[in-house]
């Protein structure tokens, strides 16, 4: 799962397989229902009661010691083999942990049931030279017949908000000659187009020369496309490559056209490196240039909203020939960063309609991820088992803002099918408010790259660029 809004969808599927949606309800002739990615790895507790287990981390060794002892325990009942899948390193089995609770509904400790099981599961790093790309090349999928390769996975910049930097550390890089050369060759015999992925790209330390190896007569057919690019790393070369080869525009985050707000963020990116990618891209023969950023930061106020609209106009006015197309999106807080303790801000939707305001009269295309289901996604990244029944009531209505509401607040005021005898948190506490770092957090067994005393330093880091 790689966004928190797959989550309800696992339902359905179950249903559809007459699988019981509940953990506890099946039995040894049921399926081991596991799951993984990004979504589980993070916060799985709000979908806990649906799995028997969850893998925590990247797969490369994962996957196949998981299926090595589901294969070795098919003979035991169901409940020795999930103890038994507990002895494997980021292998969680939610059953076999309880969270507790405080008279006023606080979370106060998740604790193992069973002596035999780890009180706490650590995510899995793969360390290998080489990452991951595609295995299924088809017109059917939501990038159709493109090859896609893995080039670097994490990113080194550490934005405070990002959950693709914090939770994939360390910073790692496929090797040129034996991961991403091969991988390339082997995907372009099925298809002419290829995709290069990655948090950030252009940082593989030999990323110049794999498209210069990519520049060759040989490959004057392969359509080319990158994701998101860091601004400072961007070259007059890199730009002509990518447009000779059908690219026709980069993308960038900027998160905030405001310097400020880019040192809370820990975005290391200057306004001069804005313009200067701005120019390559222009000169280098793109028509177009992609940016990102995001509204509702902490500490955020509208000057810092209006610095984005004036730094968008004024890259526009010095490069007219190119399309701008800004993506922007509501912060949403992530398990395992230091943004994690605070909350969604309510004032995001209407400074997502004040740059709309600025920027749509003036000829920029603003493309805004919708306030609502930021508000979802929030409510999925920070809560704990609790929610589950909340998320087994909005099924076959979990397309509509208003089914999640509706089953929020029938579950807060009835308690239905809780693990324990407390009720769900207010909504507001969830969504919008600010966390103390003393709160035990509902993936506190669950250990990410960074400690959480590293964390909340990074945190105090940001709040020392507002109060210094």
């Amino acid at each position: 799962m790689s966004w928190e809004l797959d989550g309800p969808v696992l339902l359905d599927l179950l249903e559809k397989q007459r699988i019981p949606i509940w953990s506890d309800r099946r039995g040894d002739h049921d399926p081991i229902v596991f799951g993984g990615g990004p979504v589980l790895t993070s916060n799985p507790e709000p979908l806990a009661p649906f799995f028997d287990v969850i893998l925590l981390g990247d797969g490369e060794k994962l996957i196949p010691n998981f299926i090595e002892e589901i294969l070795i325990s098919r003979q035991l009942s169901r409940a020795d083999r999930l103890i038994a899948l507990t002895k494997i390193p980021g292998i969680y089995v939610p059953s076999l942990y309880e969270p507790q609770y405080s008279n006023d509904g606080k979370l106060i400790a998740v604790r193992p049931t069973n002596s035999n099981v780890p009180t706490s599961v650590a995510k899995q790093t793969w360390l290998g030279n080489t990452l991951s790309h595609s295995t299924v090349i088809t017109p059917d999928s939501a990038w159709p017949n493109i090859h896609m390769v893995e080039v670097v996975r994490s990113c080194p910049e550490l934005c405070r908000f990002c959950l693709a930097s914090y939770l994939t550390l360390p910073f790692r890089s496929s090797s040129l000659e034996d991961g991403l050369i091969p991988a390339v060759e082997k995907g372009l015999s099925a298809t002419k187009r290829l995709g290069l992925l990655g948090a950030s790209v252009t940082q593989h330390p030999q990323f110049n020369d794999l498209l210069h190896w990519l520049d060759q007569d040989r490959f004057d057919d392969i359509r080319l496309s990158v994701s998101s690019v860091r601004a400072s790393t961007v070259s007059s070369d890199m730009t002509k490559i990518l447009a000779q080869h059908g690219c026709k525009s980069l993308t960038i985050a900027i998160e905030s056209g405001s310097e400020r707000m880019r040192r809370v963020v820990n975005k290391k990116l200057s306004e001069e490196e804005i313009f200067t990618a701005a120019q390559y891209a222009r000169e280098g023969g793109l028509t177009a240039l992609k940016l990102y950023g995001m509204v509702g930061l902490p500490s955020e106020d509208e000057v810092d909203i209006e610095a984005t609209a004036e730094l968008l106009l004024h890259l526009k006015e010095k490069n007219s020939r190119l399309r701008f197309n800004f993506g922007i999106s509501t912060f949403v807080p992530k398990a395992h960063t230091p943004f994690q303790w605070n909350g969604l801000r309510p004032e995001a939707k209407k400074r997502i309609q004040l740059l709309s305001k600025l920027l749509r009269p003036k000829g920029i295309n603003l493309r805004a991820e919708s306030f609502g289901w930021s508000v979802i996604q929030t409510l999925l990244s920070r809560s704990d088992r609790r929610l589950a029944p909340v998320i087994a009531q909005v099924r076959g209505s979990h397309n509509t803002l208003g089914g999640w509401k509706q089953a929020y607040k029938a579950a807060f005021t009835q308690n239905d099918r809780l693990i324990s005898e407390t009720r769900l948190p207010p909504w507001e506490e969830i969504i919008h408010e600010n966390w103390s770092t003393t709160r035990v957090l509902p993936w506190t067994h669950l250990e990410g790259p960074v400690k959480p005393e590293k964390l909340i330093q990074h945190h105090q880091e940001a709040f020392e660029e507002i109060f210094p």
